[in-house]
């Protein structure tokens, strides 16, 4: 079984309400996002890092009711499926260090430096910088 590792704009698209209308192609990473969650959801398995739990924890509670944005990080928190990595100041120093060789943000280049240390090749994500690694492949749907 191939493991994918999950970016926190994947959640966060699926899971954010937005009170104006979207245009067509937000329609679409919406609806994209919420097929990734639902194949999570019934038992395919994927990687991500408490940095990038944290974004989304952030985010949501930025957005959403607490005791909503509480549910579904409970709810992601306990899914035997979803493994999340702890991060260490070495991690971010790799990443630091692949950030400024790629010309992406640290937290992406973490991903990428996780991935790479859990023989990964595989993201779902919606952020094109990852297209930059030529060794892995970005999914976004």
């Amino acid at each position: 079984m191939t493991i994918t590792f999950l970016d926190a704009n994947v959640l966060v698209y699926a899971f954010l309400k937005t009170k104006r209308k979207l245009e067509q192609h937000e329609t679409k990473i919406k609806d994209d996002a919420k097929s990734i969650i639902t194949r999570i959801n019934t038992g395919e398995e994927t990687i991500t890092s408490v940095v990038h739990f944290s974004e989304v924890c952030n985010i949501l509670e930025a957005y959403l009711p607490l005791e909503e944005a509480f549910a579904i990080e409970k709810d992601l928190l306990f899914q035997d499926n979803i493994s999340i990595k702890t991060v260490t100041k070495e991690d971010y120093l790799k990443a630091l260090a692949t950030a400024e060789d790629q010309q992406v943000g640290t937290n992406d280049a973490l991903a990428y430096v996780l991935m790479k240390e859990s023989g990964l090749n595989r993201i779902y994500s919606f952020d094109k910088d990852f297209d930059k690694f030529k060794d892995i492949k970005r999914i976004e749907e």
